[in-house]
């Protein structure tokens, strides 16, 4: 035990080493070497809701020199950490970037969906961070230009249409990130709600401005529309014969009887006297990897360049940004190392020690019965999980006392699933294991009151020491742990409120039962005789039901241009699926390392539980019931 003693010391000295790394190459890059200072700002907007936002102020940028700006803001269920291309990219160019928390998300206050204060259906977010930019005396306000993901592009275009209502506009371009433009007077099409081909008269809403549309051709929730004959139309088929593409690279005219026009071209006219840009990206790619792309990130760079000027030019291709997001990834890395090791520290202490075990936890020999059963458990649970996803999380969405509707749907779902295999351990056990001598007093299954009560209080402890790293490299160095759409980040009162209860609580059930199952039951030589071929056989069936649904969902899109599920919010719930492919294995490494040491499964499995609810609920959308 003393060589594991030295090993758990050195395991946390390595993650402390790799969450300091991680904090402050990450402020080194963001601030671009120390020639961008980076802000949190947080206002009371004119509406009654405060909003939070990075600020990104290049040294070029003075009241003598002022600098154009750029409102930068995430899509539904995400927040401001998804901008982080755009405002490191634009920034190191010589633009001010504003990159916003809607109202709802981050650190702004919680959105009432169903209000009348400005934070509804509205989108107002891009609006009020305009005029706050505005304000600024090293912003030419002359030249400010917004760029939004998804829902960032609905209030792009709520922006644009307050702006259409002011005496002196603010907002000179438009670049929407996977989101259409306002196409007609439909006023079913206002903001990009609905598809295109909504019908109604062509309009230019957006009069002598810049405007740009990164059309993604897997795009899950836009560039959609109905054909003459009823047949919908994916993304894509966005180009084909949309007479709404044509009429917006037009400026708004009607096509009928003009020349075709085409993506990646950028088109030029004078509207009121001002010449204006029209151009459509076409890049291949989902929706959600819009935000975590090079192509997209080209595009957003020459857009504002045409339309803004550059300060500091730049060649479109030179990104820094996927730097930063490495470095993010090794911060995360540091911090699932740090639970790791601090919790083996811990079990040194007097107070903890009889959680230890008195040595290694090691594989156990298979038997065929054992694998055999092994096989119709994963197999039952993976059909249980595959059929059940889409209707257990749309009821969970629909609950009124859903604070956060898609997370709690699959909070609900992991629940679910974990009952599941809950029941599944418990016949196995009953018809083969008892039978087999498998002795659940000495894998961890059963334990004395006092010895669970010791297992909770550490597990707090851990979480708690664990998120004060968090803490510490966002208010020193403005950072986090993240990687694409998976953000270990800070959290207020509220969100944390919401993460506890009933989220950890849901998601506890699952990830308990992932790490009794994966250690107190299948801790074996299947697939090996080395511990990670073990975990790795386990967490790829753990996994199974993810991969099944995405890949019966993007994999038909793909090959054939159209998403099987598209029926209430089908898409929505498939795309959030993606994040659990990364937090899953995670969840997997921390409770076979734990269970190692302890021989405990309920440590682990309460430690990610909490964490995974933590994540969820700080990267996502939460509303006023």
């Amino acid at each position: 035990m003393e060589k594991l003693k030295k090993k758990a010391k050195m395991m946390l000295c390595v993650s402390l080493a790799l969450m300091l790394i991680s904090m402050l190459g990450v402020s080194l890059v963001q601030t671009d070497g120390g020639h961008v200072t980076v802000k949190r700002v947080y206002w009371e907007t004119e509406i009654g809701i405060g909003m939070s936002a990075n600020l990104y102020i290049p040294d070029t940028a003075s009241a003598e020199n002022p600098a154009p700006a750029v409102v930068t803001s995430h899509g539904y269920l995400n927040n401001k950490g998804m901008q982080d291309s755009n405002s490191v990219e634009l920034s190191r160019r010589g633009y001010v970037v504003m990159a916003i928390d809607q109202p709802g998300s981050g650190e702004s206050d919680t959105a009432d969906y169903a209000g009348e204060n400005g934070t509804g259906m509205n989108f107002v977010g891009v609006s009020q961070a305009v005029k706050q930019l505005s304000r600024l005396p090293y912003v030419d306000a002359e030249r400010i230009g917004v760029t939004g993901h998804s829902m960032g592009g609905m209030s792009c275009n709520f922006a644009v249409m307050e702006d259409n209502a002011n005496e002196k506009p603010l907002i000179s371009a438009v670049l929407l990130n996977c989101i259409d433009a306002v196409y007609t007077d439909n006023p079913n099409t206002i903001g990009g709600i609905a598809a295109s081909g909504a019908g109604g008269n062509y309009v230019n809403m957006y009069g002598s401005r810049d405007v740009g549309i990164i059309a993604c051709k897997y795009d899950e929730f836009f560039h959609k529309r109905t054909d003459a004959s009823g047949q919908r139309l994916d993304a894509p088929h966005y180009l084909e014969n949309n007479s709404d593409v044509q009429s917006f690279l037009h400026f708004g005219q009607d096509p009928t009887g003009l020349e075709e026009r085409y993506a990646e071209q950028m088109y030029h006219e004078t509207i009121d006297g001002e010449e204006a840009a029209r151009i459509i990206y076409y890049p291949s790619q989902i929706h959600p990897w819009s935000h975590f792309s090079k192509r997209s990130e080209v595009a957003t760079i020459e857009f504002f360049e045409e339309a803004l000027g550059a300060p500091n030019p730049i060649v479109s291709s030179s990104q820094i940004w996927q730097l930063k997001e490495a470095l993010n990834l090794v911060g995360m890395i540091g911090f699932v190392m740090f639970i790791i090791a601090f919790a083996t520290c811990m079990l040194q202490t007097p107070m903890f020690a009889e959680l230890a075990a008195a040595e290694p936890v090691t594989a156990v020999k298979t038997e065929k019965k054992g694998i055999l059963w092994f096989v119709v458990s994963t197999l039952v649970s993976t059909l249980f999980g595959v059929f059940t996803f889409q209707p257990v999380v749309e009821w969970g969405k629909g609950l009124p006392c859903a604070e956060q509707v898609i997370i709690f749907g699959i909070a609900l779902w992991a629940a679910l699933c974990g009952l599941v295999s809950i029941l599944m351990m418990y016949v196995s056990y009953r018809f083969y294991g008892k039978e087999a001598g498998v002795d659940l007093e000495d894998r961890g299954v059963k334990m004395p009151l006092k010895k669970l009560g010791k297992t909770i209080l550490l597990a707090v402890i851990v979480i708690a020491v664990s998120y004060s790293c968090v803490f510490f490299a966002d208010y020193f160095c403005l950072a986090d742990f993240r990687i694409w759409n998976v953000g270990i980040k800070i959290f207020n009162a509220n969100i944390l409120r919401i993460a506890l209860f009933p989220h950890a609580l849901l998601f506890m059930v699952f990830y308990i039962a992932f790490s009794v199952s994966n250690n107190s039951f299948n801790f074996n030589q299947l697939g090996g005789k080395y511990s990670w071929a073990n975990n790795l056989v386990l967490t790829l069936a753990a996994l199974l039901p993810l991969i099944i649904l995405l890949a019966a969902q993007y994999g038909t899109y793909f090959i054939t241009g159209y998403q099987p599920f598209v029926d209430n919010s089908a898409n929505m719930n498939f795309a959030q699926l993606w994040a659990f492919l990364l937090i899953i294995p995670g969840a997997s490494v921390v409770d076979r390392m734990l269970y190692k040491v302890t021989k405990n499964p309920y440590l682990a499995g309460i430690i990610t539980g909490v964490i995974v609810a933590i994540i969820s609920c700080t990267n996502t959308t939460t509303r006023l019931l």
